[in-house]
């Protein structure tokens, strides 16, 4: 039999989920996900055999006939996501993804007050975005609805919005290419925020990135919700400086690490080297494209020409980098395809491997053979450093995987 359940998350399909870690590097208490049918969900609260719960989707709003009393935050927003059973055992719903929300746009450093808001979605989340906006005393507050009077059809009504939240799944793993909106609708646009997490560059996401203007995805607003339900199933108060510090280590920990380069740069060896030393696994696309072919990249370029050599390497781009906690290495043309670059940042801190242009072979290596290396390498020098995180001289193979570990602080 298992042990008595103190704290956890609800949901009807929880998968994977940051949350168990994430509680128990905040306060160290047992914490579990449970799985709940609708029909089981009543009697699981009826039953009271925990001491506080998290609750998601589908139940945020299912759980209120339950709750003898909400907060006034619960009650203002309309669903609840933290449940405390009290000492009379009755049950206090409350909403802490308020809180993850607004710590989340202080991290971004967003200016909201007098500003016009557009919230995509009006799922359960919605309704935390719009109370939080209300409170931080946002202008007009506008949801976007696929069906609504206010639509994806008629966005130019609303291209005046200076604030964008990304209340969709819309991007989520695994339709990662997928965006809700293009934002160069929006000229006045001043903020972008994404509350998905996975991949933890969205399309929506990079777009803001390329626009330079405030943005963040939504890990931060996930540590910092558990954490405003730490101190509600504890009585306790936490430093805010722990959901930064929680939020690096999970985004460090499953961060690709994807290298770009020229053909003989050392991506196979250097990642080879990280591989090791941090315990990934590492992926090379190349390899990737010569198993789908059955035949070697200069057999592909001889038989069937570059095009197709570069189709099967979107493809394989597109296969790997869906995933988190690797080590990539990906062929040096890569970055001369605009179609690649989304899916090459979307889950991986990207590492440009500098290497002096006399020190690279080309034996193997058609584009290398059938180009004047400098031009090539000067060519592709301004699409390098455009698609890179951080940029590392690499002389040294074992030298260069221990400075990237050592920047990155891994």
């Amino acid at each position: 039999m298992q042990d008595p359940l103190e704290y956890g998350l609800i949901g009807e399909k929880l998968g994977h989920s940051f949350s168990p870690d994430i509680h128990r590097k905040l306060a160290g208490y047992d914490y579990r996900l449970v799985e709940l049918k609708p029909e089981e969900l009543g009697p699981f609260l009826e039953r009271g055999a925990f001491f506080g719960l998290n609750v998601t989707i589908p139940y945020k709003k299912a759980v209120i006939p339950y709750c003898s009393n909400l907060t006034d935050q619960a009650r203002r927003i309309g669903s609840v996501n933290t449940i405390l059973r009290r000492k009379d055992g009755t049950l206090l719903g409350h909403n802490t993804d308020y809180d993850g929300f607004c710590y989340l746009l202080r991290e971004a450093g967003a200016q909201v007050a007098g500003r016009k808001a557009l919230i995509l979605g009006t799922g359960g989340v919605s309704l935390t975005v719009r109370t939080a906006l209300e409170d931080l005393g946002a202008g007009e507050i506008v949801f976007i609805s696929r069906s609504g009077p206010d639509n994806y059809e008629n966005l130019d009504r609303h291209a005046d919005a200076q604030i964008l939240v990304n209340a969709t799944p819309v991007g989520m793993y695994p339709k990662t290419d997928a965006c809700p909106v293009e934002l160069s609708r929006f000229p006045q646009l001043e903020g972008a925020f994404d509350l998905i997490y996975n991949p933890s560059r969205t399309r929506f996401f990079q777009q803001a990135e390329k626009l330079g203007v405030a943005r963040v995805n939504g890990l931060g607003m996930l540590v910092a919700q558990a954490k405003a339900a730490a101190e509600r199933f504890l009585d306790i108060s936490l430093p805010d400086e722990r959901v930064k510090e929680i939020a690096r280590e999970i985004e460090g920990r499953t961060r690709n690490l994807l290298l770009i380069g020229m053909p003989g740069c050392g991506k196979t060896t250097v990642g080879q080297a990280l591989a090791q030393r941090l315990g990934r696994p590492l992926v090379d696309t190349d390899d990737l494209v010569e198993k789908t072919a059955g035949c070697s990249i200069p057999e592909i370029f001889s038989r069937d020409g570059e095009e197709v050599f570069r189709r099967l390497e979107h493809e394989a781009i597109c296969q790997v980098c869906r995933e988190s906690g690797q080590v990539i290495a990906v062929g040096g043309g890569a970055v001369t395809r605009e179609e690649n670059l989304g899916p090459m940042r979307e889950n991986s801190t990207v590492i440009f491997l500098r290497r002096p242009v006399d020190q690279l072979p080309v034996e193997g290596r058609p584009i290398s053979q059938a180009n004047n290396l400098e031009e090539l390498y000067r060519r592709r020098l301004p699409l390098y450093q455009k698609t890179a995180d951080l940029s590392v001289e690499n002389c040294q193979m074992e030298e260069t995987a221990e400075e990237i570990i050592r920047r990155l602080e891994l």
